[in-house]
């Protein structure tokens, strides 16, 4: 009877499909219909899309799979594919495109406010985390996989940067998938209340920037500029373009697993105290050299690429890693641990005071507070959709800056995981 009984549970937690290709099928349909709805003109879905932006179904849906015990998150290796193998490929195709000189062309304002943003973020991870652990004095103390600032050290990856720079941060500093999972579902969250209230400002754009004296007169010249670039340097890319493309991401790619390979035994050998600096991971060199070495590109001829649709491929294979990523959350942590999202909460708002005492401080417009918010918080995926509520032609500023976001990303969520490390 007892063996039935195994059996019988065995059978019960068995999930439905447990075919990776299988799976990949059914990511690659929810993100298809997704972006469909997202740009139907149907009244029904723009007023959905109005409040659920398209990127949190994108982390949504999947972690339906996974919650309902359709798919089991943990033994499907799909996240491990796309974290080494897509993911070095779009941070590559995302950093090649940024233009650092039309960046700093913004204005020092837009700059100050999007580094206010990261070092928001930055600092505000460790103070959340020491205020929140004054009442709940287990959350720090803990080792292993599933210490709390192994977590929060994701969430800075993915409000410095992006969904790329999480999953870097996730493997770097070891993060275990229940913890992940976890804050993932913080992540998303927090995110997105956030941003609808950056919805809610731009809505107010003109009032607010008269009460604070802000001079609107460059973002008017900016969206002429913009737009004539963008009809300038757009074109239908051809085979050989997107082969090209194909050859840069994955040849960077290929590139970076060998340089791991290498210098971290160079390092595990040589510099056996650095193990805390995650100079022990290959994990770490290698987003360190993709990340590094599309920067480079972004100085040479190759930054061509980004007229025939460079990052946009990168946002594919971003959206099928954030799928990937959303598989492996289970959606009833937001009951079972309340208490990471006080801490969510609390990081979030250190942020957004800084960026608006900043912006009343230098008297930005409200626009560069919010794209230089979106941009570090939301990254690509979402600050775009900000800055559409301004003026449409405004959405490539944002991305100019949401890929400096993935540019530093990885670098300053790193130093925000030291900080926590010290505390945790």
């Amino acid at each position: 009877m007892s063996t039935l009984t195994i059996t019988e549970q065995a059978i019960a937690h068995t999930p439905l499909f447990t075919n990776d290709a299988t799976i990949m099928g059914i990511l690659a349909i929810l993100l298809g219909l997704v972006f469909y709805t997202a740009g139907s003109v149907a009244s029904f879905w723009r007023k959905f899309y109005m409040f659920v932006p398209s990127v949190l179904l994108c982390y949504f849906l999947p972690s339906l799979l996974n919650t309902f015990g359709l798919i089991d998150g943990e033994e499907s290796q799909l996240y491990f594919v796309a974290s080494r193998y897509l993911l070095p490929a779009c941070l590559v195709l995302l950093t090649l495109s940024v233009d650092l000189k039309a960046i700093s062309k913004l204005g020092s304002k837009a700059v100050i406010l999007f580094f206010t943003g990261t070092l928001g973020i930055v600092i505000g991870g460790p103070i959340a985390l020491l205020i929140v652990a004054a009442f709940v004095p287990d959350l720090v103390g803990v080792d292993g996989p599933q210490a709390v600032w192994r977590g929060m050290t994701t969430v800075a990856g993915s409000w410095i940067g992006g969904s790329a720079n999480q999953a870097a941060m996730k493997e770097i500093y070891g993060a275990g998938d229940q913890m992940f999972s976890a804050m993932v579902t913080v992540d998303i969250i927090v995110a997105n209340l956030w941003m609808a209230v950056l919805l809610v400002m731009a809505a107010n754009a003109k009032t607010i920037d008269a009460k604070t004296g802000a001079d609107t007169s460059a973002i008017d010249e900016l969206k002429d500029k913009v737009s004539s670039f963008e009809a300038k340097h757009a074109r239908i890319p051809t085979v050989a373009d997107l082969m090209l493309i194909a050859a840069v991401a994955f040849g960077v790619t290929g590139a970076a697993h060998l340089f791991a390979d290498n210098i971290t035994p160079y390092f595990v050998e040589q510099f056996p105290n650095l193990a805390k600096f995650s100079f022990h991971s290959k994990f770490f060199w290698m987003i360190i050299f993709s990340s590094t070495v599309g920067i480079a590109l972004s100085f040479t001829k190759a930054r061509r690429l980004e007229s025939v649709g460079a990052s946009k491929l990168g946002s594919v294979f971003l959206y099928i890693l954030i799928a990937t990523i959303g598989m492996k959350m289970d959606v009833t942590m937001i009951i079972e641990e309340p208490v990471f999202f006080v801490i969510g909460a609390i990081w979030m708002i250190i942020h957004a005071s800084m960026m608006l005492i900043v912006a009343k401080l230098i008297k930005a417009p409200l626009f560069y507070m919010a794209i230089g918010s979106q941009a570090n918080v939301g990254g690509a995926a979402s600050a775009p959709i900000v800055a559409s509520a301004f003026h449409p032609s405004l959405a490539p500023v944002a991305v100019m800056l949401a890929v400096l976001g993935y540019t530093v990303g990885t670098y300053m969520a790193w130093f925000c995981g030291q900080i926590l490390q010290n505390i945790g």
